[in-house]
């Protein structure tokens, strides 16, 4: 009899499940749910860059593209990086197309992280990158932000938890599950602060696009920083792209050279199609952005106010597509909060605890949902909090 428990990664075993994918579990196994859970696009990805990718098909364009991702491909990045966050990378050395932005945290990690280097993860945040930083036998530093602060980086917070073994930070922003952003001036604290050191900053900005109120300002556009920034990016959120399943690293081509060779033995190369479709969405796809994040901020006054009306306090979030209520009040941990809303109201949300240290006490509720449904949504939660 094999004994399982001698053949498995201890580092793997004692790695938590996503609290995401939990509740949308649960959520699948109920009938009846109104779920604003999953951080996913509910447009259809738009036609002209879905026909490009059926174009390709006919045409048998089927055929493995090169590691890094067909040239034309990183041209278009590297133009969209200019014309949109004004930074600058060589297509052939500085740009590498993943499987999705996932990927592209994941060989950002590994290609820097050896056992005992330290990570510092701002919380709450995206839920992958303390659990890929372990599998990195790397050691996660929680940095924890605050409501006070709108979950932005505090400065003096940040040159606190540096010691000689921190190797990397990464920058969550716009924020998944908060909602907050870093501006420009924000951003230069924290340039200030790492300027002299040796880390290298991981700039997760898949929602670079999904800003309310001002644009989006790229750390690698900060004075002295564009040479230790890895920015992480894809196209699920600002294209509704989740199920093509592609992203892009962009980096300086020292770090990108390593990261390639993680992508080449595992992965190969990005899906072929999807590709394809990325291009038109780069060359022409400006409009789609517009169009969605225009109903996003719609979506997210609304949401705002009512949960307000309700005595739900949340500041406003000024990017992504999430809010992050504050339950607490209602004396209850995030995850009984969670759990009673479904099973007494068939209603799913995300307990703030699954995003890590300063989550407590919130929930994530995501407004990538139209607005009929966001509205049954607010129906079963204001019914389930007239009943505490």
């Amino acid at each position: 009899m094999i004994d399982y428990s001698k053949i498995l990664s201890p580092t793997v075993v004692n790695t938590p499940k996503s609290g995401i994918r939990k509740f949308f579990d649960l959520m699948e196994s109920m009938d009846d749910v109104v779920g604003l859970t999953v951080g996913q696009p509910d447009f259809v990805t738009p036609w002209h860059i879905r026909e490009a990718g059926i174009t390709s098909l006919e045409k048998g364009k089927t055929y493995y593209t090169s590691n890094a991702g067909t040239l034309e491909l990183r041209q278009e990045i590297v133009n969209y990086m200019s014309r949109r966050f004004h930074v600058n990378y060589v297509p052939e050395k500085e740009v590498i197309v993943t499987v999705g932005g996932s990927e592209a945290i994941d060989i950002a990690l590994r290609a820097c992280i050896e056992v005992g280097d330290e990570v510092i993860i701002p919380t709450p945040s995206f839920v992958c990158y303390a659990p890929l930083t372990a599998l990195c036998g790397g050691v996660p530093v929680t940095l924890e932000t605050k409501y006070e602060d709108k979950f932005k980086i505090n400065p003096e917070a940040l040159k606190a938890a540096i010691t000689p073994k921190t190797k990397m930070l990464v920058l969550p922003y716009p924020n998944n599950p908060t909602g907050a952003i870093m501006t420009e001036d924000e951003l230069r604290d924290i340039a200030e602060v790492i300027k002299d050191t040796n880390i290298v900053v991981l700039s997760d900005e898949i929602y670079a696009e999904m800003t309310y109120g001002r644009n989006h300002c790229s750390f690698a556009s900060i004075d002295g920083m564009w040479e230790r920034t890895i920015i992480a990016s894809g196209f699920s959120k600002s294209y509704a792209m989740t199920g093509w399943r592609l992203g892009y690293i962009c980096a300086p081509k020292e770090l990108t050279e390593q990261m390639l060779k993680i992508h080449q033995y595992g992965i190969m190369s990005s899906p072929t199609t999807s590709q394809f479709a990325a291009i038109e969405a780069l060359k022409n796809g400006d409009a789609d952005i517009q169009m969605m994040v225009e109903e996003y901020n719609r979506r997210r006054r609304y949401i705002y106010n009512a949960l307000k009306g309700l005595g739900i306090d949340s500041f406003e979030p000024e990017g992504a597509f999430y809010i992050f209520p504050n339950v607490g009040k209602f004396g209850m941990t995030s995850d009984e909060f969670c759990n009673r809303l479904i099973n007494e109201q068939r209603c799913a949300i995300v307990p703030g605890s699954a995003f890590g240290a300063g989550g407590e006490g919130f929930a994530r509720i995501s407004y990538a949902y139209s607005i009929k449904h966001i509205t049954q949504a607010l129906e079963r939660i204001e019914a389930f909090i007239k009943t505490l």
